[in-house]
């Protein structure tokens, strides 16, 4: 019932934000950006704190990276386009600006709530081991610790907090939602007749005369160019590659496992429950004396009866998160919470109540309730994982050594690439590339920076090697030009299939055109006449019948105040459609119903409002990106 809606999801929300809202923008969220700094002039600022191209660059490796994981297949040029990295730009932007805001307004959730959150909510099970712990290696690929992942969770909740109160806050009447689903979705019954461009190319017969005119025309130059190439000889250094051809003994792999024996032992992890009085680092001394004596008389009631622990949370501990279940966090990994806590959980024994700790976020009273794990795995067990990590140590450091080898050789030998080749055991290959990478190009001969190079002028005037381009994590990647073929118009004889076709094709849609706009001025004048009309269908965004998009708007968008109404399109091919429209027919309750209707219409309007309060947060936050727009964005509605 539902697959035209979720199908359709970005077109519900465009159409339904033009009926509400039409001021507002829409600025997407790119998630996470690295909080490194860097030297960099800055690309953009927030607050007063600029954002380097070091963050920009890396924001696009990220979003580059999030995209792949979603979509394998994605083509490689689609992550690279000037678009893509100013999205980038414009998301870190956005997040430095909520971030900003959450500063500002003092949104910092307790690392217990979050810790809580983590361990309930469902978008975050990949992340937990079936046997309750943090999947660390899941975290590690992403070059993330535990207490890190939770860090960035905190932020991700505190700007949270910024827009949703906005967005919760909008209320939706009853019939607004059915007007506007009621005009997106309305039914057409129309009769259509097609004016296809293969019809009328089949009559076609031009002559070698008129295609000897047609090639010569200037206009049509580029049409039969051959573009710019070149024959190039490549060495690849690269880390996967070097992880097969390291050595080691069996003794190699012992010696490492018992010399990190506790890598590979089931990460401890203990659970305890806690009573927290609120008292901030900024508060008064006055204030956070009085949360320390609070604390104190908390803990001289749990130490009278221990028993009462659970009750005394669920009465008097401010952490909402965790007071609700007697101050239950469950079972977490060292390092999982504040340095404090931590500290004096990992040096409790079960069933010990701890003296009061004082942390950022107040003062806490700590009963360990219980641990787990910590036992060392048998070396046969971890195996295979202790090679994998001595093989890709041992590449890592053949590729430093190589790394700075592969440079030079390639830059001080610079008249052929046998001598790098030669020296680190390369093999020299061979490939035709142009100045963009071509569909289906992967590896390094997808990459913008080595074709650059590759096209640069020394490479090409003098057949030097280029120097050592990184295409990719961990691979370097130098090349040489063997034969530069300039971009060229073949002789006529070469390309006279293709000349022959284009031209039939442009003969063929000035004809189609010509013959459906008469059509189309004949059922203007008289819509009655009928003939060479297809049998009458029923259109709609949610069943378009064969119409493309432009078509479909087209037909939906007319003026349909006197029927039956008559309008022609052009068609993608160069063919043309007219449509007779005949008849209105209400929408389709199959495809979304009035309360499915209602939830869409109120998301769509909460966003709205999100987004709005966002825009007000730029401008109060003097948010500005300092790099032009490239025109296509600049220019999107």
């Amino acid at each position: 019932m539902f697959d035209f809606v979720r199908q359709h999801n970005r077109l519900f929300q465009f159409i339904l934000l033009i009926l509400i809202l039409p001021s507002f923008a829409f600025v997407g969220m790119q998630g996470y950006t690295s909080m490194m700094g860097g030297a960099n002039a800055g690309v953009a600022s927030v607050d007063g704190r600029k954002i380097t191209q070091a963050e920009w660059d890396n924001a696009q490796r990220e979003q580059a990276d999030r995209i792949r994981r979603q979509s394998p297949g994605v083509d490689a040029k689609l992550l690279d386009t000037p678009e893509v990295k100013h999205q980038a730009l414009e998301g870190l932007v956005t997040e430095r600006t909520l971030r900003a805001a959450a500063e500002h307004q003092h949104f910092t959730p307790s690392a217990e709530l979050v810790s809580a959150r983590f361990w309930n909510d469902p978008q975050f099970a990949f992340l937990r081991n079936p046997d309750g712990t943090v999947n660390k290696a899941m975290l590690a690929a992403q070059g993330m610790t535990p207490s890190i992942f939770l860090e960035r969770l905190r932020q991700d909740y505190a700007m949270r907090q910024v827009t949703t109160p906005v967005e919760g806050s909008v209320t939706v009447g009853a019939s607004a939602p059915k007007l506007a689903f009621d005009a997106l979705l309305q039914q057409r019954e129309v009769q259509l007749q097609r004016f296809d461009v293969k019809d009328f190319a089949a009559k076609l017969n031009p002559s070698d005369a008129d295609l000897e005119a047609f090639y010569k025309d200037p206009a049509n130059a580029a049409k039969f160019q051959l573009p710019e190439s070149a024959q190039i000889q490549y060495v690849v250094l690269d880390l996967e590659a070097l992880k097969k051809d390291v050595s080691f003994t069996e003794e190699d792999l012992r010696k490492y496992y018992a010399e990190n024996a506790s890598r590979y032992g089931v990460p401890e992890e203990r659970r305890a429950s806690h009573i927290l009085v609120k008292a901030e680092r900024s508060a008064s001394a006055d204030e956070r004396a009085k949360a320390k004596a609070k604390a104190e008389e908390l803990l001289a009631q749990v130490r009278k009866n221990p028993g009462s622990f659970a009750e005394l949370a669920k009465k008097n501990s401010q952490d909402e998160g965790s007071a609700v279940n007697g101050g239950d966090l469950d079972f977490f990994g060292r390092g999982a919470m504040v340095k404090e806590f931590d500290a004096a959980v990992y040096a409790m024994k079960p069933g010990e109540i701890s003296n009061v700790v004082e942390t950022d976020f107040g003062y806490h009273i700590i009963q360990l309730t219980g641990t787990r794990g910590g036992e060392k795995k048998p070396f046969e067990a971890v195996r295979a994982e202790v090679e994998a990590e001595v093989r890709k140590q041992l590449a890592q450091r053949r590729y430093a050594e190589a790394a700075e080898q592969f440079g030079n050789i390639a830059y001080e030998q610079s008249d052929s690439l046998q001598p790098v080749a030669d020296k680190l055991k390369l093999q020299i290959q061979t490939a035709t590339v142009q100045r963009t990478a071509q569909p289906g190009a992967a590896g390094p001969l997808a990459s913008a920076k080595l074709l650059d190079a590759v096209f640069g002028a020394d490479a090409l005037r003098n057949k030097r090697n280029t120097e050592a381009v990184e295409t990719g994590p961990n691979q370097l990647v130098s090349a040489r030009v063997v034969q530069h073929n300039p971009a060229r118009v073949p002789p006529l004889a070469d390309v006279k299939d293709k000349v022959r076709e284009q031209l039939i094709h442009k003969l063929a849609t000035a004809e189609a055109k010509k013959a459906g706009e008469a059509r189309l001025a004949a059922l203007q004048a008289n819509a009655a006449d009928t003939a060479g009309l297809a049998a009458a269908v029923t259109v709609s965004r949610a069943k378009p019948q064969g119409l493309t998009r432009a078509q479909l708007e087209a037909v939906l968008g007319a003026d349909a105040s006197k029927l039956p109404a008559v309008v022609g399109v052009p068609a993608e091919d160069g063919g043309f459609v007219v449509a007779r429209i005949n008849q209105l027919q209400p929408r389709d309750a199959a495809v979304i119903d009035d309360k499915r209707a209602a939830q869409q219409y109120a998301s769509a309007w909460a966003r709205a409002e999100g987004q709005a309060y966002l825009a007000a947060l730029k401008s109060q936050y003097k948010a500005s990106i300092k790099v032009d727009a490239p025109a296509s964005a600049a220019s999107a509605p």
